[in-house]
């Protein structure tokens, strides 16, 4: 995978297990006094400069002066569930990169232990949601599932109560979130599949008035991440 951009390269580098999954890291020649100090000592990867027009055309976004070959593994769902986790964002087959680098960054601020994605059909790990999450994706679980429905009742088996985001769900502020909560946030201009939807132990809508008929995935998220940390601190 190739991340770019300052603040995920300073997550990278001074993580000492995530150094280890860095293959080579391309910096823009100008700026090699700006990166020296992140560049760890006796690091086992390669360090290439370069010109910024050669920068320029190997990242194709906004790089910063930098750029960084890694590997990316995504957790297991058995892994997940061993570490005792009480809280998880679903995403049924979320398709924009933003929008799934912006849940990260919002569920990780919000204390959640994890983000669990479809293998198919649904965006994965890519360097814009490295790069949208500000690096806080390598201090977050994703766990990538071959099957929604299965993992739904895997987790319900652990406790977790399934709440899901629907326009014809009761309010957001009346549902119950001190358990066990698993959040699912349905495809930004579907919703929710019928069949994952059928699973969820309530529906939640966030009330909106008669002018707007939808939120924006990552910020209806937010809101209902932030429901949840309300009630947790109530409590």
């Amino acid at each position: 995978m190739i991340v770019y951009g300052y603040n995920v390269a300073e997550a990278i580098l001074k993580n000492k297990n995530l150094c280890k999954k860095v293959r080579k890291i391309v910096i823009q020649d100008s700026l090699r006094a700006k990166f020296a100090n992140l560049l760890p000592e006796n690091a086992k990867f390669r360090v290439v400069y370069v010109r910024k027009c050669e920068i320029d055309f190997l990242a194709k976004g906004l790089h910063q002066g930098i750029m960084i070959d890694m590997d990316y593994s995504y957790c297991s769902l058995w892994d997940f569930l061993k570490k005792n986790p009480s809280s998880v964002v679903i995403l049924d087959h979320l398709e924009d990169p933003h929008n799934f680098g912006a849940i990260i960054r919002t569920a990780k601020a919000a204390g959640f232990d994890g983000i669990i994605i479809p293998k198919d059909r649904g965006v994965g790990v890519t360097s814009t949601v490295v790069k949208t999450s500000v690096g806080t994706i390598f201090d977050i679980d994703v766990v990538q599932v071959t099957n929604l429905k299965n993992t739904i009742d895997e987790l319900k088996k652990e406790g977790f109560w399934i709440v899901g985001t629907d326009m014809a769900g009761s309010d957001y502020r009346s549902i119950d979130y001190t358990g066990k909560i698993a959040l699912v946030i349905g495809n930004e201009g579907k919703g929710m599949s019928k069949l994952v939807k059928d699973n969820c132990d309530f529906l939640a809508t966030i009330p909106l008035t008669q002018n707007v008929e939808s939120l924006n995935a990552s910020v209806a998220t937010g809101i209902m991440l932030y429901e949840y940390v309300r009630q947790k601190i109530k409590k």
